[in-house]
């Protein structure tokens, strides 16, 4: 029997689905922002800081080259898994794993001197997303025709950060604007393939699927403010 998607089922599981995915959402946002606490406070976050730092362009290669790999097990994990446990262990190894990323920069941006820095880009970030499901949800349009885009573009933007690391080039301000725009079209997308391409079993994995593209828009939000408050 072919798997029934959300957007096959009946009302009041499609909203129950949709319900549950956007509370464990919310949870693995308040877990990123627990950990991210934890390690600015421990002094974790100062010493990825100071590793990635040492390791120059390289080191960042390593981390970006074991995220996307951390990244693609965790998501396909969950995506499909039946058991919801399986499904829960991608989720807790993608939050994880995204805090380690991000605490160097969260570090630099809570030791500035402007507090406004991180509270404006987690604002921006949520205000966005917001806007964004609220397109998906109200035009009810399936975004699915964005895959196509969104892989071209993930090939572009891999390289381009591979060619500034390599030939250390700096990708500035356009090239963060340029990706707001990116994880925007993937939140688009995201939202539309989850109702189309999910059963209802799989809300954890849904979760998983829009933290992705809401960690990917709120790191380039955090650059941009970051580069203008230092202007």
């Amino acid at each position: 029997m072919p798997m029934m998607s959300v957007a096959q089922s009946q009302p009041t599981e499609r909203a129950e689905f949709i319900r549950k995915t956007y509370i464990h959402l919310a949870g693995a946002v308040a877990a990123f922002t627990l950990l991210e606490y934890i390690f600015v406070k421990t002094g974790i976050a100062l010493s990825l800081a100071k590793l990635v730092s040492a390791g120059g362009n390289l080191g960042w290669m390593a981390i970006l080259g074991a995220f996307a790999l951390i990244g693609w097990l965790s998501r396909s994990l969950a995506s499909r898994a039946d058991d919801e446990g399986l499904q829960y262990l991608g989720l807790s190894l993608y939050v994880l794993f995204q805090a380690l990323i991000f605490a160097p920069m969260i570090y630099m941006a809570a030791a500035m001197s402007d507090a406004t820095v991180l509270p404006t880009a987690a604002i921006l970030t949520l205000c966005m997303f917001a806007g964004l499901t609220t397109i998906a949800f109200t035009t009810k349009k399936d975004f699915s025709f964005l895959g196509g885009f969104l892989r071209i573009g993930g090939f572009v933007v891999l390289g381009l950060i591979a060619c500034s690391m390599i030939f250390g080039f700096q990708l500035g301000l356009l090239f963060s604007v340029a990706m707001v725009a990116f994880a925007s079209v993937a939140i688009l997308y995201d939202t539309s393939k989850v109702m189309k391409h999910y059963s209802t079993r799989h809300h954890v994995a849904a979760s998983l699927e829009l933290f992705a593209s809401v960690a990917l828009l709120f790191w380039y939000i955090l650059r941009i403010v970051m580069q203008m408050s230092r202007r």
